[in-house]
């Protein structure tokens, strides 16, 4: 099994004394209450047409529960130690159907594409809520998950980097499109404290931002990227560098982490996918918007799950109907709602406009520095 370490997984803070760091002493919300709320909702209908126009997407309804036995759950990471919400359902039957609350629509998106008969470059989005108990509750994660998990039909010519970032700078237009959009309803936005995104996203792989800054751990690598340039997109996550260890963990069936792309100085570099990550200005901190990658084929498929440990899992429905070729190749990604909200909107925790549970701890934090978490 592939090493890990501590820096590989989850948020990257464990205690609430390092939330207390990450928070401004200093803060006040440039919105109201009411008018956060009528910004949150500008930007989601400004994204969803943005996505529909830019990548050929219809909106579609999305599960919120699964069958646990299908395998159509994101297991979020390599490992598996993200585990789902289960529980039985259906009163009266003899055997009650095992239900598992999603943790993304990742895998369900591109069966999807079969079941809304998606033709080459069309494709889906989804309003998709989910639920993933295992995060530690901080400044920008929460159990509470809302995401725009879209998945568009591709072909095999597709399926190299150039697609991938024309489907990525396509994406980063209409983010920056609908920060410009809310800005120009809700001037107060246009602080000089908090500049606007660039208008150009740098294109990165892993392997090289590794190769600038061997000494450091990949969340600072990360920093010190997005401080240089103020957007990023880091190509490769999931394959092992240079270093023995991978940039991130990456579940190893649905983006294509394994694939050979490019070759520079005489190194050769892997993976079909990436994200999106930002400078955040109120925190001062790595701000991740977007994970997206080109799906796995059945060989690229078996041999992640080899190197996962987890071949185990290919008797699944889910991976049987890759492995028979009986859903489409296709390309997909996650949009964090309130990450791109709480980002465009200047605010300096996720709670300020997302509605869940958070510890009292983190509660009494908030009310100290003047940030209102919805409760």
């Amino acid at each position: 099994m592939l090493d890990k370490r501590s820096d590989l997984a989850g948020p990257g803070i464990s205690t609430y004394d390092e939330v207390a760091k990450i928070l401004p002493q200093d803060y006040s919300s440039l919105l109201g209450r009411m008018e956060t709320q009528q910004a949150i909702y500008d930007v989601k209908e400004y994204i969803e047409k943005g996505l529909a126009k830019e990548l050929n997407l219809q909106l579609v309804q999305v599960p919120l529960i699964v069958e646990a036995a299908s395998g159509m759950n994101d297991m979020l990471d390599r490992d598996g130690s993200r585990t789902p919400v289960e529980f039985d359902c259906g009163l009266g039957l003899d055997e009650p159907i095992r239900a598992s609350i999603v943790q993304a629509a990742t895998k369900w998106k591109r069966w999807a594409l079969k079941q809304f008969e998606c033709d080459v470059h069309e494709g889906i989005n989804t309003d998709m809520r989910a639920v993933r108990k295992d995060y530690f509750l901080d400044h920008d994660h929460s159990s509470y998950v809302d995401q725009w998990d879209w998945e568009q039909v591709i072909t095999a010519e597709d399926r190299n980097l150039e697609y991938l970032t024309g489907v990525v700078k396509k994406i980063w237009k209409v983010i920056t499109g609908a920060e410009k959009m809310v800005m120009d309803k809700y001037p107060a936005l246009r602080d000089p404290r908090f500049p606007p995104l660039p208008e150009e996203l740098h294109f990165i792989h892993a392997e090289e931002i590794l190769a600038k800054y061997p000494d450091l751990p990949r969340k600072e690598r990360e920093t010190r990227i997005i401080e240089e340039y103020g957007a990023v997109f880091i190509y490769g996550i999931g394959w092992v560098l240079e270093d023995g260890y991978p940039h991130e963990m990456r579940a190893a069936d649905y983006d294509d982490w394994l694939t050979p792309t490019i070759e520079k100085d005489g190194k050769l570099m892997h993976g079909l996918n990436g994200d999106i990550l930002v400078y955040n200005h109120v925190t001062h901190r790595r701000h991740e918007l977007t994970s997206m990658g080109v799906r796995v084929t059945p060989e690229t498929l078996v041999e992640q799950m080899k190197l996962a440990e987890r071949e185990d899992e290919l008797s699944q429905p889910y991976h049987q109907m890759i492995l028979n070729s009986e859903i489409p190749l296709s390309i997909g990604g996650g949009i964090g709602q309130s990450r791109v909200q709480m980002l465009l909107l200047r605010k300096a925790h996720l709670g300020e406009v997302s509605t869940t549970v958070w510890p009292q701890q983190l509660h009494e934090i908030c009310e100290s520095r003047n940030i209102h978490v919805l409760k």
